[in-house]
């Protein structure tokens, strides 16, 4: 696995593939000031997702920024990235720590729900992310989360990925109450300027 330390505070941005243009696109959002970078391909294209996910992680070698492999223990695995985040039906943080080492960057989705992100923490993960916060065009019909959740959140010690719907607009607010990283994929991705559309995010952290 890659050795890329998690950050602290930033943007946490998600890919949107396939696309002819990912790698290009990813260097723009790095270059933008992403902390963050995960790799998210719903296709069954092997081949493809494994040549893709090891050029971004050359990429974010280059940029000391963790590449983080959705929903795929064997894909984050075999690329040698630093990390896996896992959704409902994608394991357990144990199954996962076993088969990427103590050193991995394990995230879980806990979409609206603090027992889950407790039970996550307990069981070692290393982000938990709620969401969806607003209105999302990559998940239509996600469960909706509160911002409360991340005032109530803030006591487990670890670090809160707010997700869904997030733009440069409505952020603040998820800032406000919390959120230590913003993940964002249309926002950013779908962007005329992806690397304009970044700096936008990253300047929210930018006091810190």
């Amino acid at each position: 696995m890659t050795q890329t330390r998690f950050p602290d505070r930033g943007l946490y941005a998600i890919t949107d593939g396939p696309r002819a243009d990912l790698l290009d696109a990813a260097a723009q959002v790095l270059a933008g000031g992403a902390r963050v970078l995960q790799y998210r391909d719903k296709t069954t294209d092997a081949a493809r997702r494994l040549a893709e996910a090891v050029a971004l992680r050359r990429l974010c070698d280059t940029h000391a920024v963790p590449l983080i492999i959705n929903d795929d223990v064997a894909l984050a695995a075999e690329t040698g990235a630093a990390g896996v985040h896992l959704g409902r039906d994608d394991g357990d943080v144990a199954a996962a720590r076993a088969a990427l080492g103590t050193e991995a960057i394990i995230g879980v989705s806990c979409y609206d729900s603090l027992e889950l992100a407790r039970a996550a923490a307990a069981a070692g993960a290393d982000y938990v992310a709620f969401g969806a916060f607003f209105p999302s065009p990559t998940k239509p019909h996600a469960v909706r989360a509160s911002p409360a959740l991340l005032r109530q959140s803030a006591a487990l010690g670890v670090p809160r990925v707010a997700i869904g719907g997030i733009t440069p607009d409505n952020a603040p607010s998820l800032v406000e109450a919390g959120a230590d990283f913003l993940a964002v994929i249309s926002a950013v991705f779908s962007a005329p300027d992806a690397r304009a559309a970044a700096q936008r995010f990253a300047r929210l952290y930018s006091s810190d």
